[in-house]
């Protein structure tokens, strides 16, 4: 199937016409056309030509308008104010475009691929081993994951990578103290659940701390597993490997509970780019990009100065030999582009890491790894904030735990479904209230920009008023209600029919789906996506208010309404799964 020309891009293309055919200037001008609150669209590039062409705008205007051709799409074109051009398009071609998005047979609602796809790494979720996820690791994992969703659904090839927490000096500690005492972790994997595999790794952390601060020959020996670990000794990576399993049983726990899929094969940490740090290091000092400085292998950046006005280095391998966080990531970024052939690096990071990534990547970019070809971004992610505008923290001052969080999430959500529930079994409503418990975590998430800060008010999250995915979700269960209550009334797309103003409107956004989807996966943007499915589901509700559906008052009538109906709620379908959040079918 051809790709569905949008309404915007149809209107857009006959201006273009007219502004070609109406004056020389106009080859190739912008209408700038935009959705108008006055009618359905407005132009307003005939200002800046009828500044190009020294002409009166209004007069001007007033020529374009005799070259548009009327009568398909555009039902009416006027000249308003200095010179903008009022357009409608007909009622006819809303309910056309939409019947064409609807019969799109891959049920892509007519959401075209991109016409050069390429490879993008995408680096998000990235807990650490041995430790509990708190509040601050949701946004990587939220946001990562509705970015590679939209990236592949406009056919992006996109390879996930989880870059967790798993190497350093900690796990020196860790592995001699359970060698020692090899009885604390006396289980198969199997046997345990997710929240005991982290329990049984929290209390053996913290008696494993407690002997390192009194035992100084503990200490000794611990630090010497470190070099152990980092010279690939048999014996010490599997212990090291037994942490890394029980971390997993839990991670993959947390992520189930985010309705979130994870692959074991995606998740690379800092330990799979070990075997390439020395050559990184090599690479780098032979090229001239990294220099030796106080014994450490250091690159250096004129605009990049500490409060003393001295250069601030991105230091890649110590004085004492050790490797750092740098080398590591450049390691990454080679493997990356050379193994995994990415156009595209994606870091979903919280943004206080941006002067780090800053140096990282143009580190490569002198090296040669990153250019025309490779290109990396950063998406910063800015900070969850408690309801005082704070950073989110336990009463206690700690860090708020993810597992606690959405569990409150979905009891509260839960609340909400058994209060609304009719004809609910308590297994649905346990069902529903994780669906739409989880669902409001992450919109309150996604419909936030992701470089701002966001505050986390679970009040609000799971309310059934304003900007939240409840309000989404109840607009799509409405509608499969009333397609359920149809029954042998089918939906049917009746272009000879006229619409009223909010089947207009609720038809008119329906059919910028497409571009909308487009614009949040090349800008990195789940935001945009949800907010035009807010204003999808707002316009839904003014539309279900004004326009009778089952009563309507002819049958063709009920069937177009059941037909806005449906391609709105496969709308909100499917924009919420890019998102991450289910639509149950009845709440």
């Amino acid at each position: 199937m051809a790709p569905v020309t949008s309404l915007t891009a149809a209107v857009h293309q006959r201006l273009a016409s007219a502004l070609s055919a109406g004056l020389p200037e106009g080859a190739g001008a912008d209408p700038l056309l935009r959705r108008s609150d006055r009618a359905d669209f407005q132009a307003n590039g005939i200002l800046a030509l009828a500044k190009k062409a020294k002409a009166n705008p209004r007069e001007l205007a007033a020529q374009i308008v005799s070259q548009v051709v009327t009568g398909d799409v555009i039902g009416d074109v006027e000249v308003s104010g200095p010179g903008f051009l009022n357009i409608t398009v007909t009622d006819r071609a809303i309910t056309e475009n939409l019947a064409a998005r609807a019969a799109d047979p891959e049920g892509r609602l007519g959401v075209p691929y991109a016409e050069q796809p390429g490879t993008t790494v995408i680096d998000y979720a990235q807990p650490n081993v041995a430790k509990e996820m708190h509040v601050g690791h949701l946004r990587s994992a939220v946001i990562g994951a509705s970015v590679a969703q939209l990236l592949e659904f406009t056919g992006e090839r996109v390879v996930r990578r989880h870059h967790i927490g798993d190497w350093g000096t900690q796990f020196g500690m860790l592995i001699q103290f359970l060698d020692e005492h090899p009885h604390e972790l006396d289980h198969k994997s199997s046997e345990v659940s997710g929240e005991e595999a982290m329990s049984n790794l929290d209390r053996l952390y913290k008696t494993a701390r407690r002997l390192f601060d009194a035992d100084e020959e503990f200490k000794t020996r611990a630090r010497r597993r470190v070099v152990d670990l980092q010279a690939g000794d048999p014996r010490t990576l599997a212990i090291w490997q037994k942490f890394v399993d029980e971390s997993k049983i839990y991670f993959f726990s947390v992520f189930e509970k985010l309705d979130m899929e994870i692959q074991d094969a995606d998740i690379v940490g800092e330990s799979g780019y070990n075997d390439m740090l020395a050559e990184t290091c090599r690479l780098l000092e032979e090229s001239g990009v990294a220099v030796r400085s106080e014994g450490a292998l250091c690159v250096f950046f004129d605009d990049i100065k500490g409060t003393d006005g001295n250069p601030v280095p991105l230091i890649v391998q110590k004085s004492d030999g050790g490797y750092g966080y740098a080398a590591t990531d450049l390691s990454a970024i080679r493997d990356r582009v050379f193994n995994l052939k990415a156009d595209t690096l994606l870091y979903v990071v919280d943004a206080r890491q941006a002067l780090h990534f800053r140096m990282v990547f143009e580190t490569a970019r002198r090296a040669g790894w990153l250019g025309d070809d490779a290109t990396a971004h950063h998406l910063a992610f800015g900070t969850v904030l408690g309801k005082d505008g704070k950073p989110f923290k336990t009463r206690e001052g700690e860090t708020v735990k993810l597992v606690d969080l959405l569990d409150e999430a979905v009891e509260r959500a839960s609340a909400v479904v058994r209060e609304k529930a009719r004809d609910l079994s308590e297994e649905e409503i346990a069902e529903r209230g994780a669906q739409v418990g989880i669902g409001a975590v992450k919109y309150a998430d996604l419909s936030t920009s992701a470089n701002r800060d966001y505050k986390f008010d679970l009040d609000q999250m799971v309310s059934l008023n304003g900007d939240t995915s409840v309000y989404l979700q109840y607009a799509y269960a409405r509608i499969q209600s009333i397609l359920r209550k149809a029954g042998e009334v089918r939906p049917a797309a009746r272009p000879e029919l006229g619409l009223a103003a909010a089947e207009r409107a609720l038809g008119l956004h329906a059919d910028a789906f497409a571009e909308t989807v487009a614009e949040a996966a090349a800008e990195y943007a789940p935001h945009k996506l949800a907010a035009y499915l807010y204003q999808l589901a707002s316009l839904y509700t003014t539309f279900y208010d004004q326009c009778p559906v089952l009563k309507a008052e002819t049958p063709e009538q009920v069937e177009n309404r059941l037909f806005l109906c449906d391609v709105t709620a496969r709308t909100l379908h499917q924009g919420m799964a890019l998102l991450g959040i289910r639509t149950p079918e009845r709440l």
